[in-house]
């Protein structure tokens, strides 16, 4: 595990945390190389039912470590090299089965902004600030995460976002489709662990096949295919399908294993 990431599980809930309060937890490339192996942690721990990624203090992330580019990316190749850690965390967080949620405080702007889009939920205090910055950097930015911004916000949302690198506070976010709850600083957390709680309810074969779905949709698929169906088949042929038809038809909450 890199420096300047906090991972640790609770029970059904693990979480990511990036512990570098006295640099609004700017993201070195060691946390961005570290991202896939919590994320295959996650996926292979049969009790873990959801990753939470949020920041120690007062901020999610202020980006990406920019004290690091003269060194790391200074040529072409030291760029390519940087951006296929940037790249491979993103793509971990996006094709996750088990659900992320990023729980925002403060900054999140750059590349704390594209961890958080990766994320299936984005829960934000009222006091926090978005911004995706490639733009006052000369840089610009990757297919896969321009992908997953434009199918979040749409197209003049994104653009707004990507060309001006302006930043937003979390209203005008929520507006635009970029988090799905804001609420009071003092309640992030309460509010975050409900929803969590409410997904670990839930069934877990649904959550999970359903996200692989709709991630498939997502990368370009426009129709059902033979994984689609054996997901859905196998969701039918599961304890949990047994269980929820027989909750609802006995007018009892579920109780998925």
């Amino acid at each position: 595990m890199s420096d300047g990431i906090d991972f640790r599980t609770d029970g059904e809930i693990a979480r990511l945390t990036f512990d570098r309060p006295k640099k609004m937890n700017a993201i070195t490339h060691g946390m961005w190389s570290a991202i896939p192996d919590v994320v295959a942690a996650v996926e292979a721990d049969p009790g873990v039912k959801v990753l939470v990624l949020s920041g120690a203090g007062a901020h999610f992330s202020a980006g990406a470590d920019i004290g690091e580019f003269r060194a790391l990316r200074s040529t072409a190749e030291g760029a390519a090299t940087y951006d296929e850690a940037v790249t491979a965390a993103v793509r971990a967080l996006t094709t996750m089965r088990k659900p992320s949620v990023a729980m925002i405080r403060g900054n999140c702007i750059g590349g704390g902004s594209q961890l958080a889009v990766a994320c299936d939920f984005r829960f934000a205090a009222a006091d926090a600030r978005f911004g995706i910055t490639p733009a006052k950097l000369g840089i610009v930015y990757d297919f896969l995460s321009t992908r997953q911004l434009v199918a979040l916000v749409g197209p003049a949302h994104a653009r707004y976002l990507l060309l001006s690198a302006q930043l937003v506070d979390a209203g005008r976010a929520r507006e635009m489709g970029l988090v799905n709850e804001v609420v009071d600083p003092d309640r992030l957390e309460e509010s975050t662990t409900e929803f969590i709680r409410t997904l670990c309810s839930r069934s877990q074969t649904a959550i999970r096949g359903m996200n692989e779905i709709t991630q498939r949709i997502l990368a370009g698929q426009w129709e059902s295919d033979a994984e689609v169906e054996r997901i859905r088949s196998d969701a039918v042929c599961s304890d949990d399908y047994a269980e929820g038809v027989a909750a609802f038809l006995e007018r009892r909450p579920p109780r998925f294993e």
